[in-house]
């Protein structure tokens, strides 16, 4: 298991954790009190720095049960943390709703989810190998099966 080291820029500041075992995502936490008005967004605090194991990154997330009731989600999803970001990690969120939306502090805003990376090299050739799909885009696999 790999660590990720924390340090509390705010003594508000929650650590992230899983709420469940098994869970991909750990929960972040506001360290704001703060409205975001129908269709715009925010940058919201999280009160921590963190220093990731080399060669993984942070993905920010939304979380599923605040975009289903209040139609708010984390803007560039998934937002990126890079393993060499000292900053305070924040969160953008987004209300889609027509209701403000209230966060308090303490309240979980994201999820972050820890991945390995893999770095590659980038070679300029003149053809790809061929494939089945080929160059089928966006819908080139259908909708589904008709049962």
């Amino acid at each position: 298991m790999k660590t990720v080291k924390f340090v509390k820029l705010n003594n508000d500041a929650i650590l992230p954790d899983y709420a469940h075992a098994g869970d991909a995502g750990m929960d972040l936490y506001s360290i704001e009190e703060t409205t975001i008005e129908p269709f715009t967004w925010k940058k919201i605090g999280t009160g921590l720095a963190m220093q990731l194991p080399k060669g993984t990154e942070g993905q920010v997330r939304s979380k599923s049960g605040i975009a289903l009731k209040n139609g708010v989600f984390v803007l560039n999803t998934p937002g990126t943390v890079d393993e060499n970001y000292r900053g305070e990690v924040c969160v953008i969120l987004y209300n889609l709703s027509n209701q403000p939306f209230e966060i308090k502090k303490g309240q979980k805003i994201a999820q972050l989810v820890i991945n390995e990376i893999c770095y590659v090299n980038t070679k300029v050739v003149t053809c790809l190998d061929d494939t089945s799909r080929g160059e089928g885009g966006f819908g080139s696999t259908g909708l589904g099966r008709n049962k």
